[in-house]
Order: structure tokens, then C-alpha cells, then sequence
């Protein structure tokens, strides 16, 4: 296993050594992601490419959207988040943002997921700005991916005040370099029930905000159970379907001690079409009719919802021109789904096709000695000058 040296970015760059200097940028969402930034925006400025920041409320991240080629025209943007998962907590056998080489993996946090496309597309700018391309590569590099898309969704708005934005995105999620043509999305909430406490040797004084929270949980577990029987379905993702889900639960100090308050959070990760909206309003609908029996004993008892970040799931058609470009450039026969989401849905909402297309497998992603082929980066430098050449036509 060998470090690899830090390059000097001058002229043209290998995607490996761009990777190398993503990766050292310790990006974990709870970051800025400032200083990352700015390195992309002086190597474009080294090449002569203009670029646009915009930032979050905080200040402390930004978005990065530039052009190449004819700035009059819609073209093809290439979009990569740089934000990356925690490292805490995972056994790392190195410093997870210092670059190594082993066996043709390259280890470092965000390898896979996605600084090893964004390491790519950067890499080619040189390329593309030596082209006469017909239409423009927007490049389009994002924050926050990784804790609801937070900067895909400022970009878009961002996007929408400008006189010309792109017409259709490839998003670099990896996916072994096969197009994807459809996602989940994911519609999530906190639930707090809030009942008032008492001794268990007189329930009937109290409002056992545990047993309260239990019946709408097995509420959504009936809905997860009629999804089942009732679909709707679409083959082309495993599981087939809207997928319901609880991940947690937390209420109670005591067997004798009536429950005052109790919390569990979850989530639907519905098939393009399935409005999970609709879901949720169900559950809210139920919540209501416990509210009566709970106000009776406690005036004060309530249930509360918080939704979390929505994620919109991505449907591009088959025969869409998007999907035939991306097909003909990677050579692939057809092109898959997926249960993960990606910020292709944003842009599909905001009036910009998407499709997923990059280097990496997502079963490396968010893994402790996380690791992307080298074979794959190359692959996506492949695809890269095919793609201009596409644009050059």
C-alpha cells in the first residue's frame, strides 16, 4: 500500500491526482465545504473557465456552477456533490483523507461516492475547452447531498434566474458506469406523541404516550402490508415497490411509570408515481382520531410531526434523448433502476432530465476504507471524451 504524492496543478492534471487533492479536503457534511470550493474555482480560473458560487445561509457552504462552450445554448451538465459521510465511529486502517493506491484501489473517503466523478470531470476540462463543442458541459458541484440535497436544491433555484440553464443532467452517482434511468424517492418524519405521566397502578389517569405511539406505528405497518398485496408495482426496482419502513423507537424509564412521551421516526421510499405524500397525510389522519380519548384525561396531549428533507424519485423515459446519448457513449444495452436516491430527482422536477451515470460501486460508498477502481475512473475518462465528441458533432 503506497501514499500517493501530492501533485503541483499545473497545465493538464490525471484524474487520479485530482482525486487525490478532493479527497484531502475533509468535506463531511457537518463542515464547510469553502476550501474545496475555492481549489475548484482557482483551477478552473487556471483554465479559463468562469464559474458561479452560490452559497448557503450560513455562508459556510457553496454550490459551483460553470460552462463550457457557447454559453447561449442549453447543453449537458455533469453534477457531483463533494460533501462526504462521517468517518467517526469506522475502522479505518489509514488517515481516511489521505489518498492510497492498493491493488488497483484508490482508498479515501468520498472515492466512490462521488469525489471520484467530480475528480473526472474537472480532469477534462482541458479537453472540453480545447473542443469546438456545439453544445456546452455544465458543470454543476453541490453540497450537502449526503443530508437532503440542500445544495442541489439551491442550485436549481439558482439556476432558474438565469437566461439559459441546462437542458439535461448527468449525475455522476456511482453506478459502475451504467446508466440509470429511474430512482426511489424518500418522504421521512419524526413522530413525538406527548401524553401525560402516571402510575401504572392507575393507567386510566394517564395518557400512555408509548401505547399511543405503538398504534400508529402498527398503523404504517399495516400500510406497508397493503402495499405489499396491493402495489402499486414497477419490476424494474427491487423491492418492486413503495417500501415502508420504522427505524427507531424511544419512550418509557420504567414499568410502573406510565409513559409520558414517546418518539419514532420512518420513512417511505416510494417508486416514481407513488405519491408518499399521500402516506404520510394517512398517518396524520389517524393521528387525529387518537387525539380525542388522549384530550379527555390531558387537554395537553398532542402529536407532532416533523417531516424531514423530501427526496423527489427520478423517472426518465426509455426512448428519452437523454438516455439514448448517455446509452451510445458507455455502449451499454439498457439501462437499470435503482432503490438509492440521487439529486437527479431535483433536477428532474426543476424541468431538467436527469439520468445517473458514474464511476464506483455504491457498495463501497459511506464503508470504512472506502475505495473506488482505478479501472473505473478510467472508464469514466472514456466516457468523458466520447461525450465530447457528441458535443463537438
Amino acid at each position: 500500500m503506497t501514499d500517493l504524492p501530492r501533485p503541483v496543478m499545473t497545465g493538464n492534471t490525471t484524474t487520479i491526482e485530482m482525486l487525490d487533492r478532493l479527497v484531502a479536503f475533509d468535506t463531511v457534511s457537518a463542515n464547510s465545504n469553502l476550501d474545496c470550493i475555492d481549489f475548484i474555482r482557482g483551477y478552473l480560473d487556471s483554465h479559463g473557465v468562469a464559474s458561479r458560487i452560490t452559497h448557503d445561509e450560513t455562508g459556510r457552504k457553496a454550490n459551483l456552477y460553470a460552462t463550457i462552450g457557447p454559453e447561449d445554448r442549453a447543453g449537458v451538465a455533469l453534477s457531483g456533490h463533494v460533501d462526504v459521510v462521517p468517518v467517526a465511529g469506522q475502522a479505518w486502517t489509514g488517515d481516511p483523507f489521505l489518498l492510497r493506491r492498493e491493488n488497483g484501489r484508490l482508498i479515501g473517503r468520498g472515492t466512490s461516492d462521488m469525489k471520484g466523478f467530480v475528480a473526472a470531470i474537472l480532469a477534462a476540462v482541458p479537453a472540453f475547452k480545447s473542443r469546438a463543442l456545439s453544445r456546452p458541459v455544465h458543470l454543476c458541484i453541490t453540497y450537502d447531498e449526503e443530508v437532503g440535497c440542500h445544495g442541489a436544491r439551491r442550485l436549481v433555484a439558482d439556476l432558474a434566474t438565469l437566461p439559459v440553464r441546462p437542458e439535461m443532467v448527468i449525475v455522476g452517482e456511482p453506478s459502475s458506469m451504467k446508466p440509470i434511468l429511474g430512482h426511489k424517492g424518500k418522504v421521512s418524519a419524526f413522530c413525538v406523541v406527548e401524553g401525560k405521566a402516571g402510575h401504572s397502578a392507575h393507567p386510566d389517569r394517564a395518557v400512555n404516550a408509548l401505547e399511543v405511539a405503538a398504534e400508529l406505528v402498527h398503523f404504517i405497518t399495516g400500510q406497508k402490508r397493503r402495499i405489499l398485496a396491493e402495489g402499486p408495482f414497477d419490476q424494474g426496482f427491487d423491492p418492486p415497490h413503495t417500501s415502508v419502513h420504522v427505524g427507531t423507537f424511544h419512550s418509557g424509564t420504567a414499568l410502573n411509570v406510565v409513559p409520558h412521551r414517546a418518539e419514532f421516526v420512518f420513512e417511505y421510499r416510494n417508486i416514481p408515481g407513488h405519491d408518499a405524500g399521500s402516506l404520510l397525510d394517512e398517518v396524520r389522519a389517524h393521528a387525529e382520531m387518537l387525539l380525542p380519548a388522549m384530550r379527555a384525561v390531558h387537554p395537553d396531549a398532542a402529536i407532532r410531526f416533523e417531516q424531514r428533507p423530501t427526496l423527489e424519485a427520478m423517472a426518465l423515459p426509455a426512448g428519452h434523448a437523454l438516455a439514448e446519448l448517455v446509452r451510445g457513449v458507455t455502449g451499454a444495452n439498457h439501462a437499470g433502476r435503482v432503490s438509492y436516491g440521487t439529486e437527479g430527482g431535483i433536477f428532474q422536477e426543476a424541468g431538467m432530465p436527469a439520468i445517473v451515470c458514474g464511476p464506483g460501486d455504491i457498495a463501497q460508498a459511506h464503508t470504512p476504507d472506502e475505495w473506488i477502481a482505478e479501472s473505473e475512473l478510467a472508464a469514466c475518462d472514456a466516457f468523458l471524451a466520447r461525450l465530447a465528441d457528441r458535443l463537438a458533432a
